[in-house]
């Protein structure tokens, strides 16, 4: 018996077999199960997906020696004669190659006889949108009042070339393509109908390869079976035809990700030099940015991505963002339409890998003014948001600031004579004349930090004091003072964005610090106020004329009172202390003290992300 290629063997011979196409089948069975037949069809849609094979069962379903029915017998001789092609009441006519007036004169002139041995006369026309506007003018009558056993079935791949007058005298049906699930599921059919072993990426290359087209994988699928011995296997189709693949695509974007640029160019001549094409592996990149920027979007459907999402690692689905994704995409876009006109192909792929490398830091100008945005809400709100992709997971640290280990009382107290010991007995009731007294302000301590946890207490680093100079080269950018506490090291930080990214290696710190001691060090990071000098004390508030002024130094510390009726005083600002009213001199100072501090973190907002683009 002659070879039958698999696309005509496995012709679907019941409307039920039809793949894909379940609008069409149950609309078609339901029209021949009523009654309802009309008298011209137009089957529209892709190449491969059904179209003649459908106008063939609608033949076999109207002229089925138990029809009209749709379930013809394929018994009968009316059912073998329509799929042997062999059926005088059913006539195969190729458009394209019949588009004249005078084909077209004599198809009204045998629809005047009747059938020989059917129920209907069936003309399939398939190509129709290739006939000749003077062809579709003259089949206008024909196709509007045939005779009651002509029936018109027309087939085509566009649809939009078919006049108006034609479309609106018939019945359309449009065809979609197959789901790439459903083309893998028949391929593997096949295979095992003829013995053959398949593994399931092999199918699955042929049936994305396919593109939804059913015939067109039948194809493939021959001419795979042709050369694998028996055994169909991804690797021998890689090897035969000279496919890429995606696994080579995502070891060459693993090199330029890792900088390893010259690794990347020596597997694309290792491609090339196995004889894949330029255009192919064109092609490839093409498809496989396509994929990333799908899977970037939430695309998880293999039938749309083409591909298995195991086929991209995680390191690379999360290198690049949309915007990145799309510049890549357009640029392997550009590129297939520019080799035609290339010096050498090959100088045009080579060059656009070597931009690849680069890819990670294309920016639009809508996403600069994001990014500047962002900054600024930074610098508004002292958050960090990372502006790479790499980072886009971490969200923005906040510092959590605790109780201080010391904290100053909203009351005002006079120095004791002894600084080390604190009074514990309640202070006794101070006359008006010491309310005038200088007030103090004390330094703020700085604030730990409670979220820094170690895994166990070191002690107290001992001998000589650590010093910012003596810890030079190994503190982490933005300390301002070095302390030797019972609680260990501490790094105090007058900046909260410095403070923020020493939390983020804390670890690195400790081991640095450690390393330059020559000791286990208990690194604690603190947040204070930002005070590179002493405070300065506000002036003194001068005592009314008709009081005296107290004694520079009392001989006890009394707490500051405030006199029955005492002229208005400018507040001291003390940490802890209630907000109050200030006088001109300090609301200028204030202004002077928040513009100086503005500056300082703007400053301080571009060292830090500076640095930390660095270390991307």
């Amino acid at each position: 018996m002659a070879y039958e290629v698999t696309a005509t063997r496995r012709r679907p011979q019941q409307f039920e077999s039809l793949a894909g196409q379940e609008f069409v089948v149950s609309t078609l069975k339901n029209a021949i199960e009523q009654g309802r037949i009309a008298h011209a069809y137009l089957f529209s849609g892709p190449r491969g997906v059904g179209k003649t094979t459908s106008a063939r069962l609608l033949a076999k379903a109207l002229n089925c020696v138990h029809g009209p029915t749709a379930t013809p017998c394929g018994e009968c001789d009316n059912c073998k004669g329509i799929a042997k092609g062999s059926s005088l009441d059913v006539i195969e006519i190729d458009g394209a190659s019949n588009t004249g007036v005078n084909d077209v004169r004599a198809i009204k002139e045998e629809v005047l006889f009747p059938p020989t041995s059917s129920r209907y006369k069936i003309y399939i026309i398939d190509e129709v949108h290739m006939l000749s506007q003077s062809a579709f003018n003259a089949l206008l009558k024909t196709i509007e009042e045939p005779p009651e056993y002509v029936v018109f079935i027309f087939a085509t791949t566009e649809t939009q070339k078919v006049p108006a007058t034609i479309r609106s005298r018939c019945q359309q049906f449009n065809f979609q393509l197959i789901p790439l699930e459903t083309i893998e599921k028949l391929l593997g059919d096949a295979a095992q109908e003829m013995g053959i072993k398949a593994d399931k990426d092999a199918l699955f290359w042929i049936a994305k390869e396919a593109t939804g087209s059913m015939r067109d994988a039948y194809t493939l699928f021959d001419q795979v079976v042709s050369f694998s011995n028996g055994e169909i296997t991804l690797d021998k189709i890689r090897e035969k035809l000279g496919v890429v693949g995606m696994e080579r695509i995502g070891q060459i974007m693993a090199d330029i990700l890792s900088r390893r640029q010259s690794a990347a160019m020596d597997k694309v001549n290792d491609l090339l030099a196995k004889g894949v094409s330029t255009e192919q592996v064109i092609k490839d990149f093409t498809d496989y940015f396509r994929t990333l920027l799908l899977i970037k979007e939430g695309v998880k459907s293999e039938n749309v991505l083409g591909e298995r999402m195991e086929s991209f690692p995680p390191e690379i689905r999360t290198a690049f963002n949309e915007e990145q994704l799309e510049a890549g995409l357009d640029l392997f876009l550009n590129l297939y339409r520019d080799i035609r006109y290339s010096l050498n192909p090959r100088f045009e792929l080579e060059l656009a890998v070597s931009k690849l490398s680069r890819l990670r830091y294309v920016a639009s100008n809508a996403s600069v003014l994001e990014q500047l945005a962002r900054l600024k809400n930074d610098l508004v709100t002292g958050t960090i948001t990372p502006l790479n992709p790499a980072l886009a997971d971490q969200k923005s640290i906040e510092p959590q600031v605790a109780t201080p280990l010391q904290t100053t009382t909203p009351k005002t107290d006079v120095p004791e004579t002894a600084p080390s010991k604190k009074s514990s007995s309640p202070a006794p009731t101070t006359t008006p004349e010491s309310s005038n007294a200088q007030p103090v302000v004390q330094e703020p301590q700085p604030v730990v930090a409670p979220a820094v946890e170690t895994p166990h207490e070191e002690e107290k680093v001992h001998g000589a004091q650590p010093t910012l100079e003596g810890l030079k080269g190994v503190l982490p950018q933005g300390v301002v003072d070095v302390k030797n506490e019972d609680d260990g090291l501490v790094l105090c930080f007058a900046n909260k964005l410095f403070y923020q990214l020493a939390l983020r290696s804390l670890q690195k710190v400790k081991d640095d610090v450690s390393a330059k001691l020559g000791a286990q060090a208990n690194v604690v990071l603190a947040l204070s106020e930002r005070n590179e000098t002493q405070p300065q004390p506000e002036p003194a508030v001068q005592a009314p004329l008709n009081e005296a002024v107290p004694p520079e130094t009392p001989a006890k510390a009394q707490p500051v009172q405030t006199p029955p009726k005492p002229e208005p005083q400018a507040a001291v600002p003390i940490q802890g202390a209630a907000p109050t009213q200030s006088t001109a001199p300090t609301q200028v100072k204030t202004m002077n003290a928040l513009e100086e501090e503005r500056k300082n973190l703007i400053n301080d907002l571009i060292l830090a992300f500076d640095g930390r683009e660095e270390k991307i």
